[in-house]
């Protein structure tokens, strides 16, 4: 149980690297949409994937999940292809097709032999305008949601903690809405709103496409030119703007208790800065300060002071990632040892970060983190599908090709000082939320 719990939390600890830059090719069709173009020879395989500049944090007010309830009527059909004939025929072709759907973005994505790039062009080119939604379809899918936020969320206490923390930590902002929507407003959601949301915001001029594996620019642009450059764009599509968050000016904190969780544990999360255009130094440092404090479970700071030396956790974690259109958060997670309160943790915790800005930073510590950034980024470049969602993750939220081209030398210029300033400026209480998962009985 508590691997399963935590294991999140590890994942978002992660460098996200890109692929060299002299592999990536970049241009735009005269309707508007990008095209990214990442060269990959060594089998003969293509990832396609269609990026959309839209997500869960631009609904219309009380319209929660239409973002993701949309991405599943994508596979219910167009005027072209009867419901569930995209993904047969991917798989008729020895692919294999999925979608996703986050705060930021909506992403559509194959794999298939590169010969069959063409057949999974002329296809998503027609989803993006042709869309056919049968009110009994609505209806199937509608269910299936909500089926999946039962499985996901509502019988899962972790999860369900860390919406209502999120909720707290944005009281204005629309990240703190849960991207597969809240149970009520997504029971109201209909036809209509799914095609209301699906002809404001899908078009050519609001995409991004990225192929990645063995192709040639050459060859993707007579392909994107052929299917989606006939595609007409949308006219007076407004530029992302979302209701911010007012400055927080005292902790929030929260306690959820229930006896399915195995630990109790803290989480505690602060507002922190994205990754902006041209300004990503804050972030590399921020990026290295999780890793610096807990990235690793035996050799961060927190696992050597917390788990090894003083035993009062069993686990400790750091995390962030800089990937968000608008201001992310920090996070940090202890889980004490059995006869360790909460209180003892939360205390200890404290004191432990208080020391890691006093003492300063580990000179060996911090070049090892850079060497395995240096090693991350060269297996990354082993998996395209990976290459092509770290791209599609970066430009939708507002990066260049030059911001990702210049990320890994971000992470390698980060200096003791950098992190310091970085740990001093969001690891303030007034900015965070505090979270206790409670095991009833070892509430404190």
């Amino acid at each position: 149980m508590l691997h399963r719990i935590l294991k999140p939390l590890a994942a978002l600890a992660c460098f996200a690297l890109p692929v060299t830059a002299e592999t990536v090719t970049d241009f735009t069709l005269d309707n508007g949409m990008e095209v990214v173009v990442i060269e990959d020879h060594r089998a003969p395989v293509v990832v396609q994937m269609v990026w959309y500049r839209v997500g869960a944090a631009d609904e219309p007010a009380g319209k929660s999940g239409i973002a993701h309830f949309l991405e599943h009527l994508l596979f219910r059909g167009t005027e072209n292809l009867a419901p569930g004939e995209f993904s047969e025929t991917v798989a008729a072709n020895g692919g294999t097709d999925n979608a996703f759907t986050s705060w930021d973005y909506t992403a559509y994505h194959q794999r298939v032999a590169s010969d069959r790039l063409d057949l999974m062009m002329q296809m998503e080119a027609d989803r993006m305008r042709n869309l056919k939604i049968a009110d009994e379809d609505m209806v199937i899918e509608r269910n299936v949601v909500l089926e999946e936020r039962n499985q996901r969320t509502d019988s899962d206490p972790a999860a369900l903690f860390r919406e209502q923390r999120n909720a707290a930590q944005y009281l204005n902002h629309p990240y703190g809405i849960p991207v597969i929507g809240w149970r009520h407003e997504i029971e109201q959601l209909d036809t209509q709103d799914a095609l209301d949301f699906y002809q404001r915001f899908y078009a050519p001029n609001n995409a991004i496409l990225i192929v990645a594996g063995d192709v040639t620019p050459d060859e993707v642009r007579d392909l994107a030119e052929k299917h989606y450059g006939p595609l007409a764009p949308t006219e007076g599509l407004e530029a992302r703007v979302r209701p911010q968050e007012p400055p927080q000016l005292s902790e929030r904190r929260l306690s959820l208790e229930d006896p399915r969780i195995g630990q109790s544990y803290i989480q505690r999360s602060y507002l922190a800065p994205e990754r902006d255009p041209g300004d990503q130094e804050t972030a590399a440092a921020l990026t290295i300060l999780a890793e610096l404090l807990g990235g690793s479970p035996t050799t961060s700071f927190m696992a050597k002071r917390l788990q090894f030396d003083e035993q009062i956790a069993v686990y400790t974690s750091a995390w962030y990632s800089g990937l968000s259109y608008d201001d992310t958060n920090f996070g940090l997670a202890i889980v004490p040892v059995p006869g360790v309160s909460l209180d003892d943790a939360e205390a200890a915790m404290d004191r432990v970060l208080a020391e890691f800005i006093a003492e300063g930073i580990d000179a060996d510590h911090l070049d090892r983190i850079k060497m395995q950034s240096r090693a991350a980024q060269i297996y990354a470049d082993d998996d395209v599908a990976s290459l092509a969602r770290r791209y599609g993750q970066a430009l939708t939220t507002g990066l260049t090709l030059d911001d990702i081209r210049a990320w890994p030398d971000l992470l390698q210029a980060v200096t003791p000082e950098d992190v310091i300033n970085a740990a001093e400026m969001v690891l303030d209480r007034n900015r965070a939320v505090t979270g206790r998962m409670i095991k009833p009985e070892l509430a404190q």
